[in-house]
């Protein structure tokens, strides 16, 4: 059995990825009884996480938003910080970052008391952020979605299609899927009968109805292969290049957005999948080094097309 401290740290995890456990499936998971469950509940607790417990046949545990940021984590500062910044890099049209950047922003939203919370989105709301390539998602609209689509319940909201008037829907949701700087809910519309993608700028007041669902298959072998043929959505680019630059100097500027390969001491290779090629083109140029376009041949005219303007607004008015 592990030790009462990692034992209470994998508790903790375990209710941050699942809205409500019961008591049984928990002490299952942790190898423990019943009433030692409880005592690490109550630990949990005075540590000021906010665990809600419930009794009868459909009772069990769950963490719920508190009064106040739990102790040991971040303070309300840090808080807002992190959330502000995890919500902008779920639009940060990055290949495998949105979908890590919303599962932790909805744990981090889940233990933020309201007032934190209304903080978040009006910092997001009033901040024009060089990360966000498409319309600013409220970071609670993205929680509620993702959290519905973890936990197999309805939703229902409110839509603005294109063109038409508002409407009130209720879907089995599947998945959250970032594509083109914007996030879309892959979804069952039990109105339609039929699956519908949803972009979440023209979404609001998103609600769970607790109302669990058995999941459907997908008519795509993927939620990203669904949205992008029903909205024309392009694919993602991969982009690499030869850095004449050391691997260290390289993954300080570019840090987690790329994959660094070193070559020697004084070259590496860079990888970067983005659906925009203007972000490739930022960071290689923040890198302050000589490089070579690897692929795809589409990002050498995206540099060239660049380059020229650049080169305009450098050469002064009558110039030769």
């Amino acid at each position: 059995m592990a030790n009462t401290s990692s034992r209470t740290l994998r508790l903790l995890s375990l209710l941050q990825t699942h809205r409500h456990w019961s008591g049984t499936d928990l002490s299952d998971r942790l190898g423990i009884s019943e009433r030692t469950l409880r005592r690490d509940v109550d630990r949990l607790r005075e540590l000021g996480y906010p665990v809600h417990a419930t009794r009868g046949t459909d009772g069990g545990y769950q963490l719920a938003p508190g009064a106040v940021l739990p102790p040991l984590l971040l303070d309300d500062e840090e808080g807002v910080a992190l959330a502000v910044g995890m919500g902008d890099a779920t639009q940060s049209g990055i290949a495998g970052i949105e979908d890590a950047a919303v599962r932790a922003l909805t744990k981090v939203v889940q233990v933020l008391p309201p007032r934190l919370r209304a903080r978040v989105n009006a910092l997001r709301a009033m901040t024009v952020s060089p990360a966000a390539a498409g319309p600013v998602v409220p970071a609670e609209v993205l929680t509620v979605i993702a959290q519905a689509c973890r936990d197999e319940e309805r939703l229902r909201f409110r839509y603005a299609a294109r063109g038409g008037p508002d409407t009130d829907r209720e879907v089995e949701p599947h998945r959250l899927v970032a594509l083109g700087g914007r996030w879309y809910l892959a979804a069952y519309d039990l109105t339609r009968h039929d699956w519908r993608s949803f972009r979440l700028d023209r979404l609001t007041d998103p609600h769970s109805t607790g109302a669990k669902f058995r999941p459907r298959s997908l008519p795509a072998d993927d939620a990203a292969q669904f949205v992008r043929a029903s909205t024309g959505v392009p694919s993602g680019h991969v982009v690499q290049a030869l850095v004449h630059a050391p691997a260290e100097h390289v993954r300080r500027v570019v840090g987690q957005w790329g994959t660094i390969e070193a070559v020697d001491g004084r070259c590496c290779r860079l990888t970067m999948v983005s659906t925009s090629l203007d972000w490739p083109t930022q960071a290689l140029g923040n890198i302050g080094a000589e490089f070579e376009v690897i692929s795809p041949p589409e990002f050498t005219d995206h540099l060239r097309d660049w380059g020229t303007r650049f080169l305009r607004a450098a050469t002064p008015p009558g110039a030769g």
